[in-house]
């Protein structure tokens, strides 16, 4: 997408299911945007207008009500496609729970709850359930979902399992989990031109959001974009190259580093290390938008319709951790993880149990949690630990800690 070219991919949707009610709560959620641009002098950071389209109260995406995953939603994750993969996270969490004597689940971001039931029946099934599941989510209609589900599928494990508004007090053992978490949080965009960076903010014409530049808002953004051009080299980068900066991604790591006294934060997302994410063919940019199953790259459009997410520099993750006390217990691939945490031997017991049809669509699915064209190499899974013992089964197959 040419970012100098607003709202350049809006024909290309199939727009026409759109129906008045979706139009009009799209308009509010506009008006409210243009009220603050107004507000700011004609201009806000892109990184405010991504937390207002997905977050702002009772019409961000995120929190005004409407299905957002699954094959009736925008977009669809790995635990949705197959409970082979929360049983792979479940062996994970198994052996963590098992090296440090017991300790707690907590899951933030828990989308529809099917990674927290797969995971929990499977640890039941293996006699190693948590002592807590927390489940962090700030959507109060995915909370919602979460507890339908979880008290149709698994009544006998409802005690176990607590909602929260905050992260638990310090002193958290066991193993937090976040899959798909890290990509949604709301990204600083900068132009890396080496002789002066900018920031991207968006504004209004008066007909549509537009693009405009300023000042950085951030301190801290300041420092990030020498450090990263620093250390990729000022000659990948020019007055035309735009690309994301995660502030609350490294921000939301350090806040879990500071409640964990023992166990490990496991984070599957898509994205990569810093010397892959920065490069010319992503000159500008890994940000992308979901609507009904159809990606494009215009985050401008259908404000509060559709889901908007930026790739994850895992580097930075990396770095951060170790700035918090933490080590880097492992980094692969998503495909490397769920092989090294027994995927074949659970998909086995699988076959044994189900019909020649379901084995056939278990192998569909299981073709696109690995493969290397669909979700088996773009995810990544990346473990940050305090004081467990080495050797962690996901990474048993690669551990690629040495890309970082």
């Amino acid at each position: 997408m040419n970012r100098n070219r607003p709202n350049s991919e809006a024909g290309r949707l199939k727009l026409g299911e759109l129906d008045e009610q979706a139009i009009a709560h799209s308009r509010q959620l506009a008006e409210l945007i243009i009220d603050e641009i107004k507000q700011q002098g004609g201009k806000i950071p892109f990184i405010r207008y991504m937390e207002l389209i997905l977050h702002a109260p009772a019409l961000g995406y995120y929190s005004a009500g409407a299905h957002k995953i699954g094959a009736a939603g925008d977009f669809i994750t790995a635990p949705e496609i197959s409970p082979l993969f929360s049983q792979c996270i479940a062996r994970q969490c198994q052996q963590v729970l098992q090296g440090i004597g017991g300790g707690e689940i907590l899951e933030v971001g828990a989308g529809s709850g099917v990674m927290a039931c797969e995971l929990l029946r499977e640890l039941e099934r293996l006699e190693c359930l948590p002592d807590r599941y927390y489940i962090l989510d700030l959507s109060a209609d995915l909370r919602q979902r979460q507890r339908d589900h979880l008290q149709q599928e698994v009544p006998q494990l409802m005690a176990r399992i607590q909602w929260l508004d905050v992260l638990p007090a310090n002193g958290f053992k066991g193993v937090v989990l976040a899959n798909e978490l890290l990509d949604a949080m709301p990204v600083h965009l900068v132009r890396f031109d080496p002789e002066h960076p900018v920031e991207r903010y968006v504004g209004w014409d008066g007909e549509r959001f537009i693009w405009c530049d300023g000042e950085m808002s951030d301190t801290r953004l300041t420092a990030a974009t020498a450090h990263i051009i620093n250390e990729c080299g000022a000659e990948l980068f020019d007055a035309d190259y735009i690309s994301e900066i995660n502030l609350a991604a490294t921000d939301w790591v350090e806040t879990i580093a500071a409640i964990l006294e023992q166990g490990v934060i496991l984070l599957i997302d898509y994205g990569f290390p810093r010397h892959e994410y920065y490069i010319p063919e992503r000159r500008e940019g890994t940000v992308m938008c979901h609507y009904r199953h159809q990606a494009h790259s215009d985050p401008l459009i259908l404000p509060g319709l559709q889901d908007v997410t930026a790739h994850v520099d895992f580097t930075a993750i990396a770095e951060c951790a170790v700035a918090a006390g933490l080590d880097v217990a492992g980094y692969t691939s998503q495909a490397h993880f769920l092989l090294g945490s027994g995927l074949m031997a659970l998909l086995a017991e699988s076959a044994e149990k189900t019909s020649r049809e379901e084995q056939v669509v278990q192998a569909q699915a299981i073709k696109r949690l690995t493969m290397p064209h669909e979700m088996g190499e773009l995810f990544k899974v990346i473990a940050l630990s305090r004081d467990i013992e080495p050797g962690l089964i996901g990474f048993s197959m690669l551990d690629a800690r040495g890309r970082l």
